[in-house]
């Protein structure tokens, strides 16, 4: 879930191949990068952003049904770059608990029912963690204890207030800059150099190396195990989005481990692959009623690419761009929900809200993958979007068409400090024409 104004996008603008369309970044901390994660494309006119089998979750038809059966009503809080919360670093442990009990209050007080707190957002935690060290969004500090345990009390109000909790984790992401020396001298990447990669003004760990996998698996399981969280959490950042000139260089791992695999690009999917299907069976084995749900960028492929795709033309493309390939892993049922961040209007031609949604509900129908929309609040009011986000009525128009689609189950907005902003009363506008009720999150 990523983008952001202040230097850090949730995935950048990614010109495309032809260089003649701009992806557009998505919701969560991408949204948010860095100063160095500059936009790299056009407005939204100019391209598309690139930017488990039970019956628990509720897929309901509209009104009544809906609400019987649970509905997901979600904000993102992301902490990578202090996007939504700590609001700053170095704030005592009194005040960063404040901020984020108010950000609770103000989910209860809009009648949502689930926080996505981003608690791994670059290979460090917002836990005591034994595989990795403390996150810096919260002291400044890489590694310094902030002297309190912010998953664990976030847990605990958030289930006080009947809200779900559902943790976000990053995977592969180590740093947002190419310094490993400007990691805490015990991080894992420090200690195992040949894992890292850089690519991009960013540190990664490399998804081709089975020891990588397993050990941000365990970091992961980690919360599991010690936390009633409600969900797992990851976003739309596998391998890297593509930058222009630059190489993603995996080719001794390749070399290693790729000669069963026709190229490269299959042998990177592959890799994606087993981290999402081990990790729904970890998950499983470690904590029973936790589910797994992913957010992906929105668009798997473009159907002048894949006649199976959808009728988009984005710049990038999970499949071939992340090596992720989301509509297996809902065909296979890896995961329990996803949360595809349509991060664009009704009507927008190169990637038009209603037709990635209507993509989406086929893909899920019959899987028992629960599908939930990722919504860009963030947009809403935003000078430099076009005209649709200028009316505080686009979001309420979002809910109202997937009300025609029984596969819905929710939606959630990127993100926490825009809910509590609510710039052009956006957020208000979905509260009033959808939300007059408290209703439960779909089991």
């Amino acid at each position: 879930m990523r983008r952001r104004r202040t230097g850090m996008t949730r995935r950048s603008l990614v010109v495309s191949a032809a260089g003649l369309v701009a992806a557009m970044t998505t919701g969560g901390d991408a949204v948010a990068s860095s100063a160095a994660e500059a936009v790299r494309g056009g407005g939204e006119d100019a391209g598309a952003a690139r930017g488990g089998r039970d019956a628990r979750v509720a897929r309901g038809g509209g009104g009544d049904a809906r609400a019987a059966r649970g509905e997901l009503r979600g904000v993102w809080i992301a902490t990578v770059a202090n996007l939504d919360w700590p609001s700053k670093r170095g704030l005592t442990a009194a005040a960063q608990k404040a901020e984020l009990l108010a950000h609770l209050d103000r989910a209860v007080e809009l009648r949502l029912n689930a926080v996505v707190l981003q608690v791994r957002p670059t290979a460090d935690a917002l836990w005591p963690s034994p595989h990795e060290p403390w996150a810096d969004c919260l002291t400044g500090v890489q590694g310094k204890d902030p002297g309190w345990d912010p998953l664990g009390t976030a847990v605990r109000e958030a289930h006080d207030r009947g809200l779900e909790l559902h943790a976000w984790f990053n995977p592969y992401r180590v740093a947002n800059h190419t310094d490993p020396t400007r990691l805490t001298a015990s991080h894992p990447a420090r200690r195992n150099p040949e894992w890292v990669l850089p690519y991009g003004g960013k540190l990664y760990y490399n998804p081709g190396l089975p020891e990588v996998r397993r050990f941000v698996q365990d970091a992961m399981l980690d919360a599991v195990r010690r936390y009633a969280i409600d969900a797992v959490h990851w976003d739309d950042y596998f391998y890297p989005y593509p930058v222009t000139g630059q190489e993603f260089k995996d080719d001794a791992a390749y070399e290693r481990y790729g000669s069963a695999f026709p190229d490269r690009a299959a042998w990177r999917r592959d890799n994606v692959d087993r981290l999402v299907r081990e990790m729904g069976e970890r998950i499983r084995e470690t904590r029973q009623g936790v589910r797994f749900g992913i957010s992906p960028f929105a668009v798997w492929r473009n159907a002048s690419t894949d006649p199976r795709g959808s009728d988009t033309r984005a710049g990038v493309q999970t499949y071939d761009d992340l090596h992720a390939d989301t509509r297996k892993w809902v065909e296979q049922g890896w995961i329990d929900y996803i949360c595809p961040q349509i991060y664009w209007h009704i009507g927008l031609a190169s990637a038009d809200y209603a037709k990635v949604l209507a993509w989406w509900t086929r893909t899920v129908r019959g899987t028992g993958v629960g599908l939930y929309v990722g919504e860009a609040l963030y947009k809403a009011g935003d000078p430099a979007q076009p005209a649709p986000w200028q009316d505080p009525a686009e979001l309420s128009r979002h809910l109202t068409l997937a009300k025609d689609h029984d596969e819905v189950g929710g939606h959630v907005f990127f993100s926490a400090k825009h809910v509590a902003a609510d710039r052009i009363g956006a957020m208000a506008r979905v509260v009033a024409d959808h939300y007059q009720d408290r209703v439960r999150a779909p089991r």
